[in-house]
């Protein structure tokens, strides 16, 4: 009796944080950035293992936004910070979004120049004015609507560092690093938005330019991911909202996930699952507490799902 009392009691507290049937369908929002894409692909990776139905849908940042604040997606993966604060800070106050967790510690985000094009004289954001004619005036951005463009488009209009005149050339995150490439091959001179983790950092020769933290933060950008959900996610779905506030990443983990795209054009979900099946300790400390959608333990589900891959 007190064997089959303590299995019972056992079975009681793993179905504890057990999600009704609206919890099982699972959103993303997700802009074109590869990083995203790795970290998306992970989390859908261990939710389909788990019984869940992850669904991406790709959108730009503010879009997003305003898609998890009328509950049409559920959670973000890819809330860059202090870089998005003017997108979160009213949804947050306004409690139409909630944080779950930190998911990435020790990014960086700021303008780069190829190391050739530092060696020349550019070595931080003061001196892109005087080799304006070199750059043909133009710095080199991500998707429209991204914060690091309306950072880089405010520093314009502000004459900031001698910029004014000066254009952004908005594009996806594919077209920006293929015209970089086109440049370097040619050792032509562009300067142009540049992050870790990525893998542009092991594909090009890079310097981060100095001085620009009061644009884009201290630390060359030093920037921190958190996970953002629609409101009351972790309410109504505690099993999950538990998951994705414990699923953290490494810039080293991330690199080596967005290689995998880059050089095999694998998905992000195939990358993941790759990096996952070759490190199997990585998703204990996401695992800790949550069980599969039915209520079984996740450890083995998550094994058994890498395992069949």
């Amino acid at each position: 009796m007190a064997a089959l009392a303590a299995l019972t009691m056992g079975a009681g507290a793993g179905r504890a944080l057990a999600d009704g049937a609206a919890c099982r369908k699972v959103s993303f929002g997700e802009p074109p950035w590869t990083d995203i894409a790795t970290t998306d692909g992970a989390t859908a990776v261990v939710l389909d293992a788990l019984g869940y139905k992850a669904e991406v849908k790709t959108l730009s940042v503010p879009v997003i936004y305003q898609a998890l604040a009328n509950r049409q997606i559920d959670a973000f993966l890819g809330n860059w910070m202090p870089a998005q604060t003017h997108f979160v800070a009213p949804l947050l106050a306004d409690k139409k979004i909630a944080r779950l967790g930190i998911n990435l510690e020790g990014a960086k985000y700021t303008l780069a120049v190829p190391d050739y094009v530092a060696a020349g004289g550019v070595k931080s954001f003061a001196d892109l004015a005087k080799y304006a004619a070199k750059f043909g005036h133009r710095i080199y951005g991500i998707e429209p609507g991204a914060a690091a463009n309306q950072t880089i488009l405010k520093m314009i209009a502000a004459d900031a560092y001698g910029l004014k005149g000066w254009r952004l050339v908005a594009s996806s995150e594919q077209g920006m690093l293929a015209e970089v490439a086109r440049d370097v091959a040619k050792k032509q001179w562009i300067v142009f938005l540049a992050w870790a983790p990525h893998p542009m950092n092991v594909q090009f020769h890079l310097t981060y330019l100095s001085g620009g933290a009061k644009y884009f933060g201290p630390h060359y950008g030093g920037a921190t991911v958190y996970t953002v959900s629609r409101t009351g996610l972790a309410a109504s779905c505690p099993n999950l909202g538990k998951l994705l506030s414990q699923m953290r990443f490494t810039v080293g983990m991330e690199n080596t996930m967005m290689q995998t795209v880059e050089k095999t054009h694998a998905s992000g979900q195939a990358a993941a699952a790759a990096y996952l099946k070759a490190h199997p300790a990585v998703a204990n400390a996401w695992l800790a507490g949550v069980t599969t959608f039915a209520g079984a333990p996740a450890a083995p589900a998550l094994a058994k799902a890498l395992a069949a891959n």
